[in-house]
């Protein structure tokens, strides 16, 4: 089988283009160039410039020939948050309607199927729904948890001041996933296609509150990390953000963000597979190192995450 594999050389799409390189497919492979791209390429897949994020490139050719696609966006954080989604969904929908690829796998994520006031969650709900309309295309979409990876943003904050300052209620219990195990659902729902027009897969490891995750964490580095629930209603904190570390508009998409989560708007609801990376093992094998980095480093930059983690 030919897969066309949008985001081929990100940490999710470099994976899974050598599991299917491996599996013996055909892969093209999707990227902006450069020696990640490269380096596919030596390991037998087409490569393709260009990207379905910016539009740039001759993206009405990157579905033909192929059987398969796997389908991923990046987040704009930097520009156009609330227009990046539904863009390149158009641009998918477009270049997949006259392709001969009759299955896609997504990637979506927690609260998809929730319209509307959910910030990060509301660009999925409109992914999922442009896709929707490919009447001739099975679709599997991947709702994923909160990547075990977005820890790597308090690597600085635990190193300088032993704690995780964040905004989602501490008795909230949220669905972690590593993203080489979205790697390894992706590539079984490409190997296995089942015939079916619509699914949704709910893809998450452990559910972990915030301090959880710090005792683990506190366990992990032999000291003592707190965690500290920060009220985004807070006029200082406001205005600390918009002084020095971002917008109004991402202010404001980041308060929905973490309102959905809190109140339960944006949750799982079903049964998942089990996956094969613990936080524990995580933590161990690819947070620490990056801990490490940073303990090293006593002068990086100070994120908004570090501020939030300094003393009372």
């Amino acid at each position: 089988m030919k897969i066309a594999v949008v985001g081929a050389t990100g940490r999710i799409g470099a994976q899974l283009t050598q599991k299917l390189l491996r599996a013996g497919h055909q892969v093209r492979a999707l990227s902006r160039g450069g020696p990640s791209l490269d380096a596919l390429a030596q390991a037998g897949a087409e490569p393709f410039l260009g990207s379905f994020d910016t539009g740039a490139g001759e993206l009405g050719k990157f579905f033909q020939g192929a059987d398969a696609a796997f389908l991923m966006v990046k987040t704009d954080w930097a520009s156009d948050i609330h227009g990046h989604y539904p863009a390149v969904a158009r641009r998918f929908v477009d270049a997949l309607r006259d392709s001969p690829v009759r299955l896609a796998v997504s990637l979506t994520a927690i609260g998809s199927e929730v319209k509307g006031g959910t910030g990060h969650f509301a660009g999925f709900h409109q992914l999922d729904q442009k896709l929707n309309e490919l009447e001739n295309v099975d679709l599997v979409h991947l709702r994923a948890g909160w990547f075990m990876e977005n820890l790597l943003a308090w690597t600085g904050a635990i190193a300088k001041h032993g704690r995780i300052g964040y905004s989602l209620d501490p008795d909230l219990r949220m669905p972690w996933v590593a993203t080489h195990d979205i790697a390894d659902l992706a590539a079984h729902e490409l190997n296995h296609p089942t015939g079916d027009k619509r699914i949704v897969r709910e893809v998450g490891s452990e559910d972990l509150s915030m301090p959880e995750v710090a005792a683990m964490i506190s366990r992990e580095i032999g000291r003592a990390v707190e965690y500290r629930f920060i009220d985004r209603n807070r006029k200082d904190v406001e205005a600390k953000f918009l002084q020095r570390f971002g917008t109004r508009a991402l202010w404001l998409y980041e308060n929905q963000t973490l309102a959905a989560l809190n109140d339960g708007r944006v949750r799982f609801h079903g049964k998942r597979r089990p996956l094969s990376t613990a936080m524990e093992s995580f933590l161990r094998n690819t947070w620490k190192p990056h801990y490490l980095a940073s303990l090293a480093n006593p002068h990086e930059p100070e994120s908004f995450n570090t501020w939030c983690a300094q003393a009372a």
